[in-house]
């Protein structure tokens, strides 16, 4: 059966690849150049207008039929070692919203400029570059076509580049060198893929150079235009970067009954090494992530893992390529099993040592990008665990206009002896294999994949199958998803909270477009999901019917009315208190109603709220959870995110009050120095975390880190574990 499916998924999705091409803006042209470039925000060097600008944009929003009000000019020219990329932001005011100085800021809410590069032309992924008025940089990588923002756009990749700003009369402007090395590109390539968007809120309209329809995200790649370069790239030259760390640190641990903190030192560092203009060797040794924030805290009253993205720096550069296998909650790999581990007592990620690793990712050609890597764990007696050695091989290949085919390799094994009743095995793999669609003009898109597990006592049922497949048209959309996990399916280096099930279900949405003075796009959507568990029957049911709208102020809504439907396998307690627990072996329906309102994020005060009410299992719960922003603009943000949720179910169950709030303080001194500091309290799980980081960024890419972190008991205030940590790197070219 699970073949059948399989066949017929892979034959449905194939169909769809094909979709005439989108209309494009006239290509521009860049030509190269021998005339210094003088990054001053100044645009007077003759280079800069030696080719063809890109001008003419779109409206996105309000509309995304009607040419742009508001000017924007975007400029190109490049040499041996650098592209260069040059600005136009016209303007009759100068009351820009800037929320801080602090780099990678998020494009909503504030006045900034932002490029998308696509070297190799596959509009699946690609490099951004964006600054705003006071020369705040920001730089991310986009992968899959950019078809979902929260899992598709990743900020936390950092590199080497320079940009300023500089605001004049009646426009601001910026400038660009980005350096070849960089970028990952084919040598003698004379065409990449463009595209450059402007958000202002002096008009509250967003623009984009090559048009993209509102019902798509304004950063995704099926949209882009044409780069046409002079004459054809010469190789980059060779590029090697050393970044050598040094830590110390404090550290006390007084649930352990330590009476003197313990104190450390340590050293290590990544290497990049570009062995082609597309492919990149990463190395590391002892590599150290103190530097990473603490994950945001979360109420759960769920069943099952709750996901955290991973922030690392060595794993993001083709992340994709490795962690986008199946879906989020069916990922036969997932970075952050290597070298983190999770104190049960606080709920905080703790470190487990890696001693090296290696990874090689890029591009072979325009069809093929290949990844590989190994990392080897120290053993770890404190917490019981053996050494570890895990190897990654993906490979991926380009079909028709925008898709592709990706088989993944996944191998956790240990060396050690393993004692005979050791919780642990001496390997767990997992072999899969992905097709993902993305037609040209990206109204179809989806997945389907098949992956398998092998583990050494061999049981059958090892198995993971999804489909997901959507249409979206201006007027409406519909999508169908289904999933099938065996009962032994269990990949040790992945992210999978539930197996043992098949689920699936339709969805359909209705998009309107008033054009109002209020509302300025809305949609009423249904979805349906049923999953069923092999030897029970039908488990888990969800009707949903929802509203979304879009404000002409950009505001955001959502209602959404739940009918669900769960049989509990297990006892369960959703307070996590030490309640009496649900009984197993029995069946909950219930209804509720959700709320979500995102206000304008351009005034100096913003906040998020989502209310929910009605039945829960055989009672009720009530909860409302948000944040609220201010901005002392430009040097930082107060913000303080909450999360309460009272569930009143019948005696003997739960009849708590569960309460998280966390207090944030984000300041920007200047473009390299920063402090965020938050508290997280949450009664859940008795804990009290307070966590400050101060980052001074004294070179391109080189920090110095300082990095409090306090767990307490809520109940009391007595002190679980304290740590400080001084770290600083260096980004030095060879």
């Amino acid at each position: 059966m699970k073949n059948l499916l399989s066949t017929l998924s892979l034959l449905l999705i194939f169909y769809f690849a094909w979709a005439n091409p989108i209309d494009e803006q006239p290509p521009i042209l860049a030509k190269k150049t021998s005339q210094p470039i003088h990054l001053d925000g100044i645009l007077d060097e003759e280079a800069w207008f030696s080719g063809t600008a890109a001008s003419d944009f779109w409206e996105y929003f309000p509309t995304d039929s009607l040419r742009a009000n508001i000017k924007t000019e975007i400029f190109f020219t490049y040499d041996d070692d650098f592209l260069y990329i040059a600005a136009k932001c016209y303007s009759s005011q100068h009351d820009y919203v800037i929320p801080s100085l602090r780099r990678d800021f998020r494009a909503g809410g504030n006045d900034n400029i932002t490029f998308i590069l696509d070297p190799f032309s596959d509009r699946t992924n690609a490099f951004v570059f964006g600054t705003n008025p006071f020369g705040v940089l920001r730089e991310a990588l986009l992968s899959n076509g950019c078809q979902d923002i929260d899992t598709d756009w990743n900020d936390s990749w950092d590199n080497k580049w320079r940009g300023t700003s500089k605001i004049h009369e009646d426009h601001w402007a910026c400038e660009f060198a980005i350096p070849f090395t960089t970028l990952r590109f084919k040598e003698g390539a004379t065409e990449w893929r463009f595209n450059g968007y402007r958000f202002d809120t002096q008009t509250n309209t967003r623009t984009i150079w090559s048009r993209v329809p509102q019902n798509q995200l304004i950063a995704n790649l099926a949209f882009t235009g044409r780069l046409i370069f002079e004459e054809p790239l010469k190789k980059a030259s060779s590029s090697v970067s050393i970044i050598p760390y040094l830590t110390s640190d404090m550290s006390q641990d007084f649930q352990e009954g330590q009476k003197t903190p313990d104190y450390g030192f340590n050293a290590g560092g990544d290497a990049k090494i570009a062995l082609s203009p597309s492919l990149n060797l990463d190395l590391t040794v002892n590599p150290d992530f103190s530097q990473v924030e603490v994950d945001q805290q979360v109420i759960n009253v769920d069943r099952f893992e709750i996901f955290f993205p991973e922030r690392r720096q060595f794993f993001l550069e083709n992340a994709d390529l490795f962690g986008t296998f199946g879906t989020s909650e069916i990922n036969p790999f997932f970075s952050r099993r290597i070298g983190v581990s999770r104190d049960t007592s606080t709920g905080q990620n703790i470190a487990n040592p890696i001693l090296f690793g290696a990874r090689l990712s890029g591009k072979l050609d325009n069809n093929w990008r290949v990844g590989l890597l190994n990392m080897q764990t120290a053993k770890d007696d404190d917490n019981g665990l053996p050494s570890f050695n895990y190897t990654v091989a993906a490979v991926q290949r380009k079909v028709f206009a925008r898709s592709n085919i990706g088989a993944i390799f996944v191998n956790k094994e240990t060396f050690s002896d393993l004692d005979e009743n050791s919780d642990f095995k001496r390997f767990n793999r997992v072999l899969g294999l992905d097709y993902n669609l993305a037609s040209s003009d990206n109204r179809w898109y989806g997945k389907t994949f098949y992956h398998q597990g092998f583990s050494p006592e061999g049981p059958d049922k090892q198995f993971a199958h999804g489909t997901r497949l959507e249409y979206r048209a201006n007027k409406f959309g519909l999508g169908w998803e289904h999933q099938w996990i065996g009962e032994n399916y269990n990949p040790e280096v992945g992210f999978v909270p539930r197996k043992n099930y098949f689920a699936g279900g339709p969805e359909a949405k209705l998009f309107f477009y008033p054009r109002g003075k209020v509302i300025n796009q809305h949609s009423i959507g249904v979805e349906y999901g049923s999953l069923w568990t092999p030897g029970i029957g039908n488990t888990d049911r969800n009707i949903e019917i929802s509203w979304e709208a879009q404000f002409n102020n950009t505001a955001e809504m959502y209602v959404g009315l739940t009918n669900e439907y769960v049989y509990l396998l297990e006892d369960f307690d959703p307070s996590r208190s030490g309640a009496t627990p649900l009984p197993g072996m029995r069946g909950y329906n219930f209804t509720y109603l959700s709320i979500f309102y995102l206000s304008n994020q351009t005034p100096r005060f913003s906040f998020d709220i989502q209310p929910t009410a009605g039945e829960f299992a055989n009672g009720y719960r009530y909860g409302v959870n948000g944040s609220f922003n201010y901005r002392f603009q430009p040097y930082g943000l107060i913000a303080l995110r909450y999360d309460y949720s009272y569930i009143d179910l019948p005696k003997p169950y739960a009849q708590t009050s569960l309460f998280l709030i966390g207090p944030r303080i984000d300041i920007t001194f200047t473009k390299s120095l920063f402090l965020t500091t938050f508290i997280q309290y949450n009664d859940q799980i008795d804990n009290v975390n307070i966590n400050a980081r101060l980052q001074w960024r004294f070179a391109p890419v080189s920090d110095f880190f300082l990095v409090y972190t306090d767990n307490y008991y809520g109940s009391d205030f007595s002190v679980k574990n304290r740590a400080i940590v001084a770290k600083l790197t260096y980004w030095l070219n060879l």
